[in-house]
């Protein structure tokens, strides 16, 4: 029986990550799994929930959590640790790694991804299409750059923190747990957890 790997979530993200795990595992079994959308197909894929996939008698099983929501992959990947599943890397081939890049478990790097030189990432980091982390960053965990994101170097990014689609770093910065920064900002001062910030230069989202 064929090792089986499952991608947690059937949604956008996750039908993103399943071509890079079938590209690196072909003869794995695939399945997506998502509890809301089970059962059923995608893309050629079969849909389970959760409880299916625990079911199943494959030898060896594996997830790779795709659901950018980060404190969502936190607590799946609690989800995944209590059941004994260990989590897997989805790499595309197009992914640039230079030297001394340590990556916890999990992480989903998608085609054009460049992580330069002495970098630390925490577990279920997702880096999307052409986003890139320059040299000496330290990453937490669960952390999501969108589309186009740009870390530059000596940057500190706390857990569960989301960066969007076309953001830019500048060198040197701190950017608090949770925080999220904005599509396209530009961030130039430090950035406190929790904290939401937008524009050029970035400042706090002021909510009416």
């Amino acid at each position: 029986m064929t090792q089986l790997i499952g991608v947690y979530g059937a949604a956008g993200c996750g039908r993103g990550i399943m071509p890079l795990l079938r590209a690196q595992y072909p003869n794995a079994e695939l399945v997506f799994i998502d509890d809301e959308q089970a059962p059923g197909r995608v893309n050629g894929h079969a849909i389970i929930d959760w409880t299916g996939f625990l079911e199943r008698e494959n030898p060896e099983k594996f997830v790779s959590i795709a659901i950018a929501a980060p404190k969502t992959r936190q607590i799946l990947a609690a989800k995944c640790a209590t059941s004994g599943i260990r989590l897997i890397e989805a790499r595309a081939a197009s992914v640039v790694e230079m030297d001394k890049v340590v990556i916890g478990d999990g992480a989903c790097l998608s085609p054009f991804v460049t992580l330069t030189s002495n970098i630390r990432i925490g577990h279920c980091f997702h880096a999307n299409l052409y986003s890139y982390v320059e040299h000496d960053c330290v990453i937490g965990d669960c952390v999501t750059l969108a589309p186009g994101a740009k870390v530059n170097g000596n940057v500190t990014i706390g857990d569960h923190a989301y960066i969007g689609a076309g953001a830019l770093l500048r060198q040197g910065l701190t950017i608090g747990a949770g925080a999220i920064v904005g599509m396209g900002a530009v961030v130039t001062r430090d950035v406190p957890s929790g904290t939401t910030v937008v524009g050029n230069p970035a400042t706090p989202l002021v909510k009416d």
